[in-house]
């Protein structure tokens, strides 16, 4: 048998495991131009909670007593393809699922010898090139440029950073642990880490950090993490506006200062983008990202769950700040 994870209902604030429900399913055989798969690694990211809720997006959300879709990295076990065969390993967003069957012009080929499997659904998947075009094509940095990052530990942060300092910029994150905003300075190279858990004012720590302003913020977070960030922005800065984790289980429209002002002022940028506004440039992405890996430059960090029965705990602790780095879901060997 299968075992799905579907959304029972739509959560109010933050999800709960009453929202999710584990069921049965037979495992699906597949058709003409389809293969069959057994996940081996899921992974949970932060907007799938936007997807939970019943309004209109850049994706339509998820249906109710539907299986919770996302990323997932899989073994190919039957194929009726001719582009695939049987053991090869294969990235699809089929979403929480034991097995699924998927078209196969819906996937991608895994190089497990180009580097581990768990890498197409981090640095070198959907995480890794948000980071990528984000940063360089928004962001634009110069060498010399100071660069600050909310979710500095997360997937997404974690790179940006790195990438930022490959361009010679001062990079400064900001992250929830003083686990974590070492980890940043000490094995990442960041240049200073700011825990905004423990700070009695982010503004002047801050402008401590960033003794010349800040050109470039990368938020992911939003609230008012970015409203402290937004006050130090520099003339023509550059903001790639990613993700706002730290909005996503309000029940009720946030309220706090507009920063319109501050942006005309600074004659600033900010640009909020999807990854799969780069689609046609997925290659490039990969290719510099696989490059860097290898030449020891950009460095990741996985945080793996083992056990399919707990994807839902998995996908909680984004909320919560459990996680440094990418957040994954072990299935299968």
């Amino acid at each position: 048998m299968n075992q799905q994870i579907i959304l029972v209902s739509r959560p109010k604030g933050m999800p709960t495991d009453e929202n999710f429900a584990i069921v049965e399913t037979p495992i699906p055989q597949p058709k003409e131009g389809e293969v069959l798969i057994q996940t081996l690694y899921l992974s949970v990211d932060p907007y799938m909670r936007g997807r939970m809720s019943d309004r209109k997006s850049y994706v339509p959300p998820y249906e109710l007593n539907g299986v919770v879709g996302g990323g997932a990295v899989g073994r190919v076990l039957q194929s009726k393809s001719p582009s695939y065969r049987e053991g090869d390993i294969v990235l699809g967003n089929y979403g929480w699922q034991r097995y699924a069957v998927a078209s196969a012009d819906q996937l991608q080929k895994v190089n497990p010898e180009l580097a581990p499997i768990t890498t197409a659904l981090g640095v070198l998947g959907m995480p890794g090139l948000t980071a990528y075009f984000g940063l360089l094509d928004i962001g634009q940095p110069k060498e010399g440029e100071t660069v600050v990052v909310s979710g500095a530990a997360g997937a997404v942060g974690m790179t940006v950073g790195q990438i930022a300092k490959i361009k010679g910029c001062r990079v400064v994150g900001i992250a929830g642990s003083d686990e974590k905003t070492a980890y940043l300075v000490q094995e990442l190279g960041f240049d200073a880490a700011i825990n905004y858990k423990t700070t009695t004012d982010l503004r002047e720590d801050l402008k401590a950090a960033c003794p010349n302003g800040v050109d470039i913020y990368f938020d992911n977070v939003g609230g008012t993490i970015s409203d402290a960030v937004m006050t130090m922005l520099n003339y023509q800065a550059r903001i790639p506006l990613c993700g706002q984790i730290a909005l996503y289980n309000l029940e009720k429209p946030d309220v706090g200062p507009r920063m319109q002002t501050q942006l005309l002022i600074t004659s600033s940028l900010m640009k909020g983008f999807i990854v799969r506004d780069y689609a046609s440039r997925f290659e490039e992405g990969i290719s510099q990202l696989a490059q860097w890996v290898r030449e020891g430059r950009l460095k990741y960090k996985e945080n793996i769950v083992e056990g399919f029965e707990n994807t839902i705990k998995a996908f909680l602790g984004l909320f919560t700040g459990e996680n440094l780095g990418k957040q994954l879901v072990k299935v299968a060997d």
